[in-house]
């Protein structure tokens, strides 16, 4: 890592402000590490909570530039590149620099919920020196703000941990799976958990238990949610080896999201074992392709149907097949971009 006094090669500047991001951020800092860059990666200080998407952004992106403005004061000599983690990290930037995002504001931030973040925001996709997308989906989603930008592009997924890049515990069989179905709730509204609940006290059977990470008791309650019963388990915000130890213990991922601007916790769910139910969602969302092929009856409006069949009825190589698909994001294909193309194009640019 570089300090004040070396030569930083890249500066990240990390927004932070899911789990999902903060564990991308740890795992693209490492793997910059590892291909032989020095780097001083900075964390945005979370601001406090506000009403609207709108200040919610602004907060963000005024800590973001905070954080920014601090390192590069307490720096002898400007990094060779400055990357920013999503695009709202990159709004109120004090240096230009690359750009990461799973998905632009021009796409989850519409109408009112983005009237300042959208214009900006094309500007800075615009300056930007390279853009760094999670998808090809999300790429797209930027180019149709930007037409053009797919010049300066490099699809960079998330990566995730795979069965056959750990010595850790492997996924259990079916059998050994005491968790029926698990389903992640951070954001309630957008994950679509009132469509999951329902559909699970539809559909649930005496002694399943549904397993809810993400959110407790109290941020359910605040955010307007009806606290579940007995059979309803809130884990709160948990940390990402608790999580893959719940995955790998569930048979099922169940999940309707409103919008789902990647997906990462569908993928780690499928790299664990679980099969995965979920309805369509508009968004670059990676894992409802692999969730069509492997299994179509378990992509469906009705979650209560896929989740029965899913549970009674499940396909029995779907957990191998699965396995391939999710090949391409593993931490050896994403150590492999960042040295061979990430780097060379940072330090070029």
């Amino acid at each position: 890592m570089g300090g004040p006094s070396q030569q930083v090669d890249v500066l990240l500047v990390k927004l932070g402000s899911t789990p999902g991001l903060r564990r991308a951020d740890e795992q693209l800092t490492a793997a910059l590490v590892r291909a032989g860059a020095r780097v001083a990666a900075v964390e945005s200080a979370r601001p406090r909570d506000v009403r609207t998407l709108m200040l919610t952004d602004l907060q963000w992106a005024r800590a973001a530039r905070r954080a920014a403005q601090r390192q590069l004061e307490s720096m002898e000599r400007l990094p060779h590149a400055t990357l920013y983690s999503t695009t709202t990290a990159a709004l109120l930037w004090p240096l230009p620099g690359a750009i990461r995002f799973d998905a632009p504001a021009a796409a989850n931030r519409p109408g009112r919920h983005g009237l300042w973040q959208r214009t900006l925001e094309r500007r800075r996709l615009r300056q930007a020196s390279l853009l760094l997308p999670w998808s090809e989906g999300g790429l797209a989603e930027a180019c149709a703000a930007v037409p053009g930008c797919a010049d300066r592009a490099l699809v960079l997924s998330a990566p995730i941990e795979l069965a056959c890049e750990t010595s850790g515990e492997q996924p259990q069989s079916p059998a050994e799976r005491d968790i029926a179905a698990i389903t992640y709730a951070s954001n309630p509204s957008k994950k679509g958990f009132d469509r999951v609940l329902a559909a699970w006290r539809r559909v649930r059977r005496a002694g399943e238990r549904l397993v809810v990470v993400g959110i407790g008791r109290v941020e359910l309650s605040a955010a307007g949610f009806e606290v579940p019963d007995v059979d309803v388990e809130l884990t709160g915000s948990i940390a990402g080896p608790e999580l893959r130890g719940l995955l790998r213990r569930a048979r099922v991922f169940i999940c309707a999201p409103r919008r789902e601007d990647y997906g990462l916790v569908q993928l780690e769910a499928l790299a664990e074992g679980c099969l995965l139910v979920t309805s369509p969602a508009p968004g670059p969302y990676v894992a409802l392709a692999m969730a069509h092929e492997l299994d179509p009856r378990l992509v469906s409006e009705d979650l209560g149907a896929a989740l029965r069949e899913a549970l009674d009825k499940p396909v029995t190589d779907y957990r191998a097949r699965a396995a391939q698909l999710l090949e391409p994001y593993g931490q050896v294909t994403f150590d492999r971009l960042v040295a061979e193309q990430l780097l060379p194009r940072l330090l070029r640019g």
